[in-house]
């Protein structure tokens, strides 16, 4: 596949500085498309049209964007197995779990967003006047390669649905499946300018959006570091700024829960998307009593993980996305052993049975303490931390004892006891017992996992402005 240009003003262009970068394939190692990256010029170029656009978008009604989003849905569900299978061959997610969990919770955010605008009062009548919500403006966005769609469209559909106008920035790692995501949206018949795309890295077409004049907002999701770069570029601006960082989650196994399937369930869920996830429950919390149970409860779960091809409808896990992930994970489980932690399950190297491909072992440690960096640090990659306590107050200080705060979880047969437990974890998010990923209530974070909300209706007032009318009649 060759995806050259870019979407700017309705329509695919040539970059005006051509930097061409391969789009490997994790499963093989090899080159399945080539991109363009991208420049400050061609950022530039997309603002101003998106900003054009601004102009007559804002003012379309409820009605003409509920019409655009219901025929992007429709764009979306014919074109699911394709965009499914794209992620599979960009970013090595198992083409069940593509299927199955990317492309289809993807979907739901459009969804989502129509049923939100459908029911959104813009204004609302007060005793001295009158409160209005806006779009904000043009929008830069800014995703990551782990869930390529599911952030992408996170962030497009609500901001569309509020009448703001876009520029997107893939992750030039997996862009295709968001560059399809553009064909559907241009069969949609949505306004030139209203959805611009621009691949590139962050240094160059990233940090071009953060700063540029014609950007009122930024919504970025990755890494604490790039956050934290982002938002200073964007201050300049006084632009408004929404982050979902990086997360170091913790699992509180209480002692009453049923410990052999809250552990085996813990460690499916940290592995997910081969471990690549913001909000993965990548320290379990269980009582010390409960430590050999654990670790047994560990081995079983692991030994159920089938790794290889991930276009194989059997596999459920898949590579990691490139070299350096890879390489980033086999150093932190090295820094595991070295550290002193027991090795439960896995360990370094690639498996055995796979002679290419950017796999890695799926790797649980055990007596695990707060100090060691397998406990502090992000890995995002398939390895669990699994960390004892001896009372319930240790447990929420252990939680709580991290720089992070996207998600906490909590695992008893109590659910008064867990839900004390639960208010105490400092997280934008706690599930109990297995609870789905729900993505109509509001999701992001605390402390360095990021400020701001994405989803439902948090999710698309992030994308409004406020404006107090007073003194008006209505």
């Amino acid at each position: 596949m060759h995806r050259l240009k870019f979407y700017i003003d309705g329509s695919w262009v040539d970059p005006l500085e051509p930097k061409p970068l391969p789009v490997i394939n994790p499963a093989t190692e090899e080159a399945i498309a080539d991109i363009n990256l991208g420049s400050a010029a061609d950022v530039d170029r997309a603002a101003k049209a998106a900003r054009r656009a601004f102009a007559t978008y804002s003012e379309t009604s409820v009605e003409e964007r509920l019409r655009y989003l219901e025929r992007i849905i429709a764009g979306f569900k014919l074109h699911l197995p394709e965009l499914a299978r794209t992620m599979t061959l960009e970013m090595g997610s198992p083409i069940t779990f593509s299927t199955e969990r990317q492309a289809t919770v993807a979907l739901f955010h459009f969804e989502e967003a129509a049923r939100v605008l459908e029911k959104f009062e813009f204004e609302e009548r007060w005793p001295t006047g009158i409160v209005r919500h806006e779009p904000i403006g043009v929008c830069g966005l800014i995703t990551p390669w782990n869930w390529p769609l599911n952030q992408v469209a996170s962030k497009v559909a609500p901001a569309i649905a509020a009448g703001c106008t876009v520029v997107l920035k893939p992750s030039e790692i997996a862009p295709l499946s968001s560059m399809l995501l553009a064909d559907i949206i241009h069969s949609s018949g949505l306004p030139a300018g209203v959805f611009n795309l621009v691949n590139g890295d962050g240094p160059t077409v990233g940090e071009a959006i953060a700063s540029h004049p014609e950007i009122d907002m930024v919504s970025f999701t990755g890494s604490t570091s790039a956050g934290i770069k982002v938002a200073k570029l964007a201050a300049d601006g006084v632009k408004r700024v929404a982050q979902e960082l990086g997360g170091k989650s913790a699992n509180i196994i209480l002692p009453n829960a049923d410990i052999r399937k809250s552990v085996i369930a813990g460690v499916h869920a940290c592995n997910t998307n081969a471990g690549q996830n913001c909000q993965s429950p990548t320290r379990m919390l269980v009582h010390r009593s409960h430590r050999d149970e654990a670790f047994d409860a560990a081995r079983v779960a692991i030994d159920s993980i089938r790794l290889g091809d991930p276009l194989d409808p059997a596999t459920t896990m898949g590579p990691l996305v490139s070299q350096a992930q890879a390489d980033r994970v086999q150093r932190y489980i090295q820094l595991g052993v070295d550290e002193g932690a027991t090795l439960v399950a896995g360990g370094p190297g690639r498996p055995a049975e796979l002679n290419h491909g950017y796999y890695v072992r799926p790797t649980v440690f055990g007596d695990v303490t707060s100090d060691m960096t397998i406990a502090r640090e992000e890995i995002f990659g398939p390895v669990l931390a699994i960390m004892s306590y001896d009372t319930e107050e240790e447990a929420i200080a252990i939680a709580n004892d991290t720089s992070f705060g996207l998600a906490g979880f909590v695992q008893s047969a109590d659910p008064v006891r867990a839900r004390k437990v639960a208010n105490r974890i400092r997280a934008g998010r706690v599930y109990f017992n297995g609870a789905p990923f729900d993505r109509s209530l509001p999701f992001g974070g605390y402390k360095q996992s990021g400020n701001g909300r994405e989803f439902g209706l948090h999710g698309f007032m992030e994308y409004l402005e406020v404006k107090a009318l007073v003194g008006f009649p209505e």
